[in-house]
């Protein structure tokens, strides 16, 4: 359940937000919703890959696991990598919308990471901001304009037939099988094949840059991998 409010600063003062990273505050994810403004900084760790949403349009997403409730990254420490894709660091903010369709800040008052006993307070004891809030509200404007401009690249690469759907199939030290299913890639053969013209006009729209850190960050599907067979280890 979760129950979104405006953020105000007199029904909220004494709200606070457990940064800590783990599942009992709703970590234990498969895939967090990116944009291309991000993706310099995901394909460090996180394999960059694409689906279909509820409503049958392309997004792009950072692998964190194989399987529903799998966060490969989620270890006894915290999260274990030095960039957390910001549509999770942002929890348990989101943003919501004036009549006029003004952005405006809004957060979950069910989710685990709300607190008035512990973790980062929100308002200052009389009313102004913390910095804590300052960098969420920023973290917020960053996602709203970065999902923006999914739409524009996903056409284009619709445009010029850069997706394709994979299956990976994945066998583990253990033995035992395993299939990845579902998802969409960026088609490098055809990328080769476009002439110079179409990558001028991917380059000036800010596309291609984009298009190269995805096929980049598909390297980490070994890593991801390994935390696999890890994890198998550990609990044996």
């Amino acid at each position: 359940m979760s129950k979104h409010v405006l953020l105000n600063n007199v029904d909220h003062k004494d709200l606070r937000v457990i940064t800590t990273r783990s599942a009992e505050y709703g970590d234990n994810v498969m895939l967090a919703a990116t944009f291309p403004g991000e993706f310099r900084n995901l394909q460090a760790h996180y394999p960059i890959v694409f689906r279909k949403n509820a409503q049958g349009q392309f997004e792009p997403v950072a692998l964190l696991g194989f399987k529903d409730g799998q966060n490969l990254f989620l270890g006894k420490q915290g999260w274990d990598a030095t960039y957390i894709p910001m549509t999770i660091e942002r929890l348990p903010f989101l943003i919501g919308f004036s009549q006029d369709r003004q952005p405006m800040m809004h957060i979950d008052l069910d989710n685990p990471r709300v607190s008035r006993t512990q973790g980062e307070p929100i308002f200052r004891e009389f009313g102004g901001n913390t910095e804590f809030l300052e960098r969420m509200n920023s973290l917020l404007l960053a996602i709203h304009q970065g999902l923006a401009a999914n739409e524009p690249f996903i056409g284009a690469l619709l445009q010029y037939e850069l997706l394709e759907s994979f299956v990976l199939d994945i066998q583990l030290n253990d033995g035992s099988q395993n299939r990845l299913a579902g998802f969409y890639t960026l088609k490098e053969e055809r990328l080769l094949d476009l002439n110079g013209a179409v990558l001028e006009r991917l380059n000036r729209a800010g596309h291609l840059h984009a298009i190269y850190m995805a096929i980049a960050s598909v390297s980490n599907f070994r890593a991801l991998i390994e935390r696999v067979n890890k994890l198998n280890a550990d609990e044996r």
